[in-house]
């Protein structure tokens, strides 16, 4: 899989949040868009993910050469962000039959292993609006890690994790990010994007080249 940004840019209204960025994400890769907050990390996660369209330039996407149409791009990527809701009046298991009726869950787990590995104690039968907002960020991280997918876009993975979910985060995506795209939005340059050897400053791309 290859995901590649030629000249691209995006505005809203009058004000450029990034432009003139040409980058491209390969296979088995993880890269760090970092900035301060509001800097437009999010959007151009958004443009990544072809959830928004660029004002110019362009986002093209290949697996084994073929151009995959950005319509179809979601069947290929996952996506963690503080803007995505889980469904709240779902138990655990409830969420995640009905994620895994639309993702492919990655080989050699099942709906109880996942579960076992999200760390929680005892779940139950409880619907997610109780759980607390760490315990949310792990759902969504689990249910992102755990699709067969080759692209895994996080925005701010370990926001609302402690010291022990963020070891917990660094274990799962030590585990999974093998021959995978991983693209993590940040404002931190350690923990959550310690593994990433690709460094990519949003600040750099303010002004046009």
């Amino acid at each position: 899989m290859k995901i590649i940004l030629t000249g691209t840019g995006k505005k809203f209204n009058t004000d450029w949040i990034f432009r003139d960025l040409s980058f491209s994400f390969q296979d088995n890769s993880a890269t760090a868009i970092l900035g301060r907050n509001g800097s437009g990390k999010s959007t151009l996660l958004q443009v990544i993910s072809g959830s928004l369209h660029p004002t110019t330039g362009s986002v093209r996407y290949y697996m084994e050469e073929q151009e995959i149409p950005v319509d179809d791009i979601f069947r290929h990527l996952s996506i963690v962000a503080p803007y995505q809701e889980l469904i709240e009046e779902f138990t655990l298991q409830e969420m995640l039959r009905f994620h895994f009726s639309f993702k492919s869950m990655v080989k050699g787990y099942t709906l109880r292993s996942i579960t076992d590995r999200v760390g929680f104690k005892d779940p139950g039968h409880k619907p997610i609006r109780v759980f607390s907002s760490g315990m949310k960020q792990r759902v969504k991280l689990i249910l992102a890690l755990l699709s067969e997918v080759s692209i895994v876009l996080l925005d701010e993975p370990t926001m609302n994790l402690d010291e022990t979910g963020t070891r917990w985060y660094l274990d799962l995506i030590g585990e999974m990010a093998k021959d995978r795209i991983i693209v993590v939005c940040s404002n931190l340059q350690h923990q959550e994007t310690a593994f990433c050897k690709e460094k990519l400053f949003i600040e750099d791309y303010k002004t046009a080249r």
